[in-house]
């Protein structure tokens, strides 16, 4: 066994010590020693290394070979086994291998069509000169000039939506409360056993039981002017209204639609936190009243 070869089985076997176990953590004494052992190992393969750039053709490339190589070298070493073979007859095929893959990846040059237009393939991390001579990479270079704008977009758009989203479910939320009480009152209103009392808490309302009919009738209704205003406030989302065929019903649900497009505006001028999208607290009386009128139309 040759000095080099020594080496790197002493370099290879610090970097297997020092790495830690699966799901435990690096300590930085671990992580100092692994790192300078790993340096010590791209140190002493550096010649096989060039040697290897050189001869798949890649000196053009040779940033993004060396790169290859660091890779291939870390993945041999996670795969060593002293037992089948030494490392430097281990690490050659796995250099090889990821310099032909490179390779395989620039080949596009060789196409008919690339020649024609005498097409190169560069390294992004080649260097240039700037205009004041100045050195820096192709990579630099890239600028998208409306990158800024469209994300910004993006980003409007999407907070838009969840906005939209959440207004609509808390107003459909108030509709159902709402309707849900006014069906409570009149159950308790109905029981002759059980007066109306102004003293009984709104709460003990639930006491009272509903008529299943209707409530299914007050959720009908909801889902009709759910849809509806989904369709005035959403331009990109279909909604099947071939149960509403009367035109008179059609406008009595725009009309709903406008004035839930109204008091929801006025729900987020009075709820700052939709600006952030955050959760919203529990209705208050003024949205119960409007609920009422738009369960009620």
């Amino acid at each position: 066994m040759s000095k080099i070869t020594a080496a790197l089985e002493a370099a290879v076997t610090v970097v297997i010590g020092n790495t830690p176990a699966e799901g435990a953590r690096q300590t930085n004494r671990q992580r100092v020693e692994s790192n300078r052992a790993f340096a010590q190992i791209l140190k002493l393969i550096a010649p096989r290394i060039r040697h290897f750039i050189r001869q798949y053709g890649l000196v053009a490339h040779w940033d993004d070979a060396e790169q290859c190589c660091a890779i291939g070298v870390h993945r041999a070493i996670l795969a060593y086994d002293p037992a089948k073979a030494q490392f430097t007859t281990f690490v050659n095929w796995q250099l090889r291998g990821e310099l032909q893959a490179l390779r395989f990846r620039l080949m596009t040059d060789q196409r008919q069509s690339a020649k024609k237009v005498a097409a190169t393939t560069v390294s992004l991390h080649a260097g240039i000169a700037g205009a004041d001579g100045e050195e820096s990479s192709l990579e630099s270079t890239i600028v998208d000039e409306q990158a800024l704008e469209l994300t910004e977009a993006g980003a409007s758009s999407y907070m838009a939506a969840i906005t939209r989203t959440k207004l609509i479910e808390e107003y459909v939320d108030q509709l159902r409360i709402a309707g849900t009480e006014q069906l409570q009152r009149k159950a308790r209103s109905k029981t002759a056993e059980r007066p109306v009392d102004p003293s009984v808490p709104r709460l003990k309302a639930a006491l009272y039981p509903v008529d299943a009919a209707e409530l299914a009738a007050v959720e009908e209704k909801i889902a009709l002017h759910r849809e509806a205003l989904i369709r005035r406030l959403s331009d990109d989302v279909e909604v099947d209204t071939t149960a509403v065929v009367d035109e008179a019903a059609r406008e009595r649900l725009r009309q709903v639609a406008k004035r839930a497009t109204a008091a929801m505006a006025d729900m987020a001028e009075r709820a700052p936190r939709f600006a952030e999208v955050l959760t919203a607290p529990a209705p208050s009386r003024w949205r119960r009243q409007a609920a009422t009128v738009a369960v009620a139309g």
